[in-house]
């Protein structure tokens, strides 16, 4: 589909696009992951969901593939389990960053 078949609201926003992460596939998505999984993709730690939303140990929905590189917001093999604070501190990079070793053994 082009552009140029896309709808356009006021803002000359894409209609199809804007709802990629409100609408209610989206909320399912993120409900059925959440549910499903409890331990963060990134650092292995398990996520406590009691957290209020913007604590950095809080549960997030993170993309493996990141929406900005072209990955599927509604793809259920795309969506992890993640922190806040890892999904924050990976931010559009298609893998994690790996954990230095010290170079004081």
């Amino acid at each position: 589909m082009q552009n140029a078949d896309i709808p356009q609201c006021d803002g000359g926003l894409d209609v199809a696009r804007s709802k990629g992460r409100s609408g209610r596939p989206y909320r399912r998505l993120r409900d059925q992951v959440r549910a499903a999984s409890r331990v963060c993709w990134i650092c292995g730690h398990a996520i406590d969901l009691t957290l209020p939303p913007r604590h950095p140990l809080s549960w997030t929905l993170d993309h493996l593939v990141p929406l900005s590189k072209g990955g599927d917001p509604l793809d259920p093999s795309n969506a992890r389990a993640a922190h806040y604070r890892c999904n924050s501190g990976r931010g559009n990079r298609l893998r994690a960053r790996q954990p230095t070793t010290s170079r004081r053994w």
